[in-house]
């Protein structure tokens, strides 16, 4: 049995644990406002990019000049996989179930016969993927996500990094995969194909309707001009866009991980309490008892 000196200083220990949770909640609060709304100020843009280049992609006639952005390479043998995930842990399984989510796409794509390779944007996911595919991990890209602000400049180093990548013809399909900032309690780990530039699915009976009615619009200048020069910044757009997603999911997930961790705190330090206040009544009980039975002895 414990003595109460031991109770006096888990009890201590704990109350410091609480005080340091507390802190680390406040903290991540006052973070997560910044990045919430940047996160949903990008949202907009990215998804209204994303459906123009798929309304003006549409209209293309695809030919051998056409941008191997939008047609690809003609293979899926060889697949890149971005990763984004944070820096720095105690937000719950933030970090966690991403990694989760790159190790599924792996093993669906190995299993298919796939050729994977890996961009790592952060250290968490760089250490998580690293145990099991450090053969896979071909670039990481750190402290992006450390500062008060994702800059564009600072996901423009991923873009240039993947643009000159595929133009050397080192993969295929590239797909981005990263936690998406849905509220303060749901992030979802999604993944999204940036390479070729992925057409929205048309449903039956659509296509027909859409070649009847034709495009509302006219481009100027061509399409294939406009695909040249917005499909790589889709691409800096769209990791932007996820940086963002996993600024705020982070310091989201941490807010609510140091909130559990305080309340739990609480509990324990009411529990321990307990133990060390019938443990002290037990103590003082024999004491007692040891008095009395010396008094009875002496008579």
């Amino acid at each position: 049995m414990p003595s109460l000196s031991d109770y006096r200083d888990r009890i201590k220990s704990v109350k410091s644990t609480r005080k340091i949770t507390s802190a680390m909640k406040m903290v991540a609060a006052s973070k997560l406002r910044k990045a919430q709304e940047q996160a949903e100020a990008s949202q907009p843009y990215a998804q209204c990019m994303a459906d123009m280049l798929a309304r003006v992609a549409k209209g293309v006639v695809v030919n051998e000049g056409s941008s191997k952005l939008l047609v690809g390479t003609g293979s899926d043998q060889r697949h890149l996989l971005i990763a984004v995930t944070a820096d720095r842990g105690l937000c719950g399984g933030f970090n966690g179930n991403l990694v989760k989510e790159v190790v599924n796409q792996i093993r669906v794509l190995t299993n298919e016969g796939k050729d994977v390779s890996l961009v790592c944007v952060g250290r968490k996911g760089r250490d998580g993927l690293r145990r099991g595919y450090s053969n896979k991990i071909e670039q990481s890209f750190i402290g992006l996500l450390g500062s008060s602000k994702v800059e564009f400049a600072e996901a423009n180093q991923v873009t240039e990094y993947v643009l000159e990548k595929f133009d050397a013809g080192e993969f295929d399909v590239c797909s981005l995969v990263y936690n998406e900032f849905v509220s303060v309690l749901t992030q979802n780990p999604v993944t999204q194909q940036l390479i070729p530039f992925a057409l929205p699915e048309i449903e039956d009976g659509e296509e027909e309707a859409v070649e009847e009615v034709g495009s509302p619009y006219e481009f100027e200048p061509e399409e294939e001009q406009i695909l040249n020069a917005l499909l790589p910044r889709n691409i800096g757009v769209q990791i932007f866009r996820s940086l963002l997603d996993s600024a705020a999911g982070e310091h989201a997930s941490r807010m609510t991980a140091m909130d559990n961790a305080t309340r739990n705190a609480g509990d324990m330090i009411n529990d321990l309490t307990l133990a060390y206040n019938r443990a002290r009544q037990a103590y003082i009980t024999k004491e007692l008892i040891e008095i009395i039975s010396g008094a009875e002895a002496l008579k």
